[in-house]
């Protein structure tokens, strides 16, 4: 009978556009809260001074709390002068009616949250707690996860954003750990005239992996992407417009290649829960010494059976003579170019929910901001959550039909 229904409410959002151009849109004046991030070096922030001025030059009401962007190198000031309030006291910003931050609210922050409020942030899913999302269910807030949106392509858009930053940086990781610098091999990563090209292994050839290889091959270095998708692979190298060394997943290729390469790059991302650990501790045991591993699937528990987290402040360890670097938020270490590729995402939704009158005419009508509810006014949407902590949830499309 659910299906039914839900059937029923997805052909209702498809019906044509002309049956509601008779109803008149009235534009609504946006209440906007940014808070500053409190999550272990979480240094980017949503929108950038000139978004800001955007948004206000339409009508909208921004509230930024003091030095909420100073750690990407935006100030109060570069806010203030292009139309932000800000605010000292952090339970001001959260009366705002939609608040929009990168890391998911703290508990505290939930508390400090009004009734019917509207959050953009992330979801984290493999660090989530049930009691975070009861709280939010009791606030009856509309909440939208950055790592479900969609854009006009049906592309994860800041996932997508998020994923080219990872990739890219990862590989410039990886050249400052090989220099003398920080106690590397020394070896300046690609090569020279008349010397061998140092060697990068790349695990997953998803967007991370195919950024990854764009900055490896651009500097000269020698690439090897393994993957256990060959269309993800064809993909790849079409994406590249370059015949990289490409393989499946086989145990005895990939320990080759690891144990005569540089660097490694683990980069294969599970679509629900946790990465597969595909290079063993004995793999690991037999690389090159002083080699470099960077596990950026880390925040999905590694691809590396040797690998645990660390953070910016000690980013590295050592295990049998190769350098891991497993820092879960690679993004925040170039925060201000990831705030510019947040902003350019979030900016049009944040206009459009104005111009269409509120967040329910956008959900209506945008697919991509549809994907991206977990929470309906406080009712859980997200069938991965509800299966997770065995929550009933309900079908989005018959809630936002029946509230039409």
């Amino acid at each position: 009978m659910m299906s039914e229904l839900s059937d029923i409410a997805k052909q209702a959002l498809m019906q044509p556009q002309e049956s509601m151009l008779e109803t008149i849109v009235k534009k609504n004046n946006l209440f906007i809260g940014i808070p500053k991030e409190t999550s272990f070096q979480e240094n980017r922030i949503i929108l950038t001074p000139l978004s800001v001025a955007l948004l206000v030059n339409n009508g909208h009401e921004v509230l930024i709390e003091s030095g909420a962007g100073q750690a990407a190198n935006f100030s109060d000031r570069e806010y203030s002068d292009q139309g932000a309030k800000i605010i000292y006291d952090v339970k001001e910003v959260f009366k705002a009616d939609i608040i929009i931050k990168v890391a998911p609210p703290t508990l505290d922050e939930i508390a400090l949250m009004k009734t019917g409020q509207v959050l953009f942030s992330a979801l984290q899913m493999s660090s989530m707690k049930v009691e975070f999302l009861k709280a939010l269910m009791k606030k009856k807030v509309t909440a939208l996860s950055f790592e479900y949106l969609r854009d006009e392509g049906n592309v994860l858009s800041v996932v997508r954003a998020m994923s080219e930053i990872v990739g890219a940086t990862s590989v410039l990781i990886a050249a400052e750990y090989l220099s003398n610098v920080f106690e590397g091999k020394g070896l300046m990563l690609g090569g020279i005239t008349g010397v061998p090209p140092t060697e990068i292994v790349i695990l997953g050839a998803g967007t991370v992996g195919e950024y990854a290889a764009r900055t490896s091959i651009a500097l000269g270095a020698e690439v090897k992407v393994f993957d256990s998708s060959v269309y993800k692979l064809r993909r790849l190298q079409n994406n590249i417009g370059s015949r990289v060394f490409t393989s499946v997943i086989q145990p005895i290729v990939l320990q080759k290649a690891l144990r005569s390469c540089d660097v490694a790059i683990g980069a294969i991302r599970a679509q629900h829960g946790f990465s597969p650990c595909i290079v063993s501790e004995t793999t690991v045991s037999k690389m090159k010494p002083n080699s470099v591993v960077i596990d950026v699937s880390i925040d999905q528990g590694g691809c590396f059976e040797t690998s645990h987290v660390t953070n910016h402040t000690t980013p590295t360890f050592r295990k049998y003579d190769v350098i891991h670097y497993c820092v879960p938020n690679i993004a925040s270490r170039v925060a201000r170019t990831a705030t510019y590729a947040l902003t350019n995402i979030f900016t049009p939704i944040l206009l459009d929910i104005g111009e269409k009158g509120g967040i329910m005419n956008v959900i209506w009508e945008n697919p991509g901001v549809r994907c991206a509810i977990y929470l309906y006014q406080g009712q859980l949407t997200n069938t991965d959550l509800a299966d997770r902590f065995n929550i009933p949830h309900k079908d989005l499309d018959l809630l936002i039909v029946s509230n039409r």
